[in-house]
């Protein structure tokens, strides 16, 4: 386990974790209009919703205000306390990793890093989304 929160996890594991463990639950913190013009992953065959939390907003740089105590009481209202596995995604690794920080240090114990997020990293023509992530790994996933 990593110090800050409780480490990566690939996108095929996690999405298995979620099939399995009936508390775990997966929290898209890209911004709005990543989940309106990317998409969103899709985990209704699951009969789980993910939980879309902006960690920051465009243009900024920084975290939204609350974000930790906003998806707290997200959490709750789902009856997920705080040894729940959380499952923290983004565009490609990079926020995620600060939300799970930052939920950890909450005390929420279970906090993992969706590694290569939704879209993964770049190929050799400079897009996302083909070469590793969730798009990239086929799992179900939905657009506005």
């Amino acid at each position: 386990m990593h110090e800050a929160y409780a480490g990566d996890r690939n996108v095929t594991d996690v999405f298995e974790s979620l099939k399995a463990d009936s508390s775990a639950t997966l929290v898209d913190v890209r911004t709005n209009a990543e989940w309106t013009f990317v998409g969103i992953p899709d985990l209704s065959m699951l009969g789980k919703e993910v939980i879309l939390a902006e960690w920051q907003g465009f243009p900024s740089n920084g975290p939204h205000e609350g974000f930790a105590s906003q998806l707290s009481d997200l959490l709750a209202q789902k009856g997920l306390d705080q040894n729940a596995a959380i499952y923290f995604l983004c565009r490609s690794g990079v926020r995620s990793k600060a939300a799970a920080i930052a939920m950890t240090a909450l005390g929420y114990t279970n906090c993992y890093n969706v590694a290569d997020g939704f879209e993964g990293g770049h190929d050799a023509e400079g897009h996302r989304g083909s070469v590793s992530g969730w798009k990239a790994q086929g799992l179900p996933w939905s657009q506005g």
